[in-house]
């Protein structure tokens, strides 16, 4: 049998270390926030600084200390998650189809990847999904724009699903819109009215309205740019 040559194996995978999460999101956040270092910094200061005050008055300055530590290194992991993801936003904000990025990393939901409606000369679109509040159309344009576009949406699916509620967001930077990075939490917070079997069903009834084929930005993905939790705590 020949002996097979060490040299010709399949090199393994390098394994993705805790700090290596950590440092892709500290490059990420500076790229966008040059301040980033001196927030993080800043934190690290205040609660160790208030945690010694304590231990002095206290009498045990090294159990505080130690305390303060742990402390302060669990908050700068927490302020440089949401400076990442702030920054993961900022860099997909203003491009074709970001609301569609984003919406598509809302778990829970029937969303349909490309957007059902688009205005071909100023590239506004309208992306629908569906879940247990209804049928949620959600805009990406200026305010003095989608609105036609929003309602006549509205009105083709109101022929299919006439007893289903429809909500209507504009996600944008004009006032009464929705910014990029909170256009997730607003849609989770809808009043939920449909069962499973309701959605499945509605789902099915809207999808012979078809869409608009349109292509994603393929740039960072907010939701996953954020440091690794389960990384940082090791494998």
């Amino acid at each position: 049998m020949a002996r097979k040559n060490s040299d010709d194996a399949a090199p393994k995978p390098q394994k993705q270390r805790w700090y290596h999460n950590v440092r892709d999101a500290y490059r990420l956040t500076r790229q966008v926030n040059p301040l980033i270092t001196w927030i993080l910094l800043g934190v690290f200061v205040a609660v160790m600084g208030l945690a010694l005050i304590v231990g002095f008055i206290w009498g045990h300055p090294w159990y505080t200390g130690l305390f303060g530590l742990m402390l302060a290194l669990t908050l700068m992991l927490v302020v440089l998650s949401r400076q990442t993801e702030k920054a993961a936003y900022s860099q997909i904000e203003g491009r074709t189809g970001a609301v569609g990025a984003v919406l598509g990393q809302t778990k829970g939901w029937n969303f349909e990847q490309e957007p059902v409606a688009v205005n071909p000369r100023t590239q506004d679109l309208v992306f629908r999904m569906v879940g247990r509040p209804g049928i949620v159309l959600v805009s990406e344009g200026p305010a003095n724009r989608v609105r036609r576009l929003l309602e006549d949406e509205r009105r083709k699916v109101a022929r299919v699903a006439p007893n289903v509620p429809v909500h209507l967001v504009q996600a944008g930077n004009d006032e009464g819109q929705v910014p990029l990075a909170k256009l997730g939490k607003t849609v989770r917070k809808l009043k939920k009215t449909l069962t499973a079997a309701e959605v499945a069903t509605v789902a099915r009834r809207i999808q012979a309205l078809g869409g608009t084929r349109l292509p994603i930005p393929k740039g960072v993905d907010p939701m996953r740019a954020r440091p690794d939790r389960k990384g940082m705590k090791g494998r």
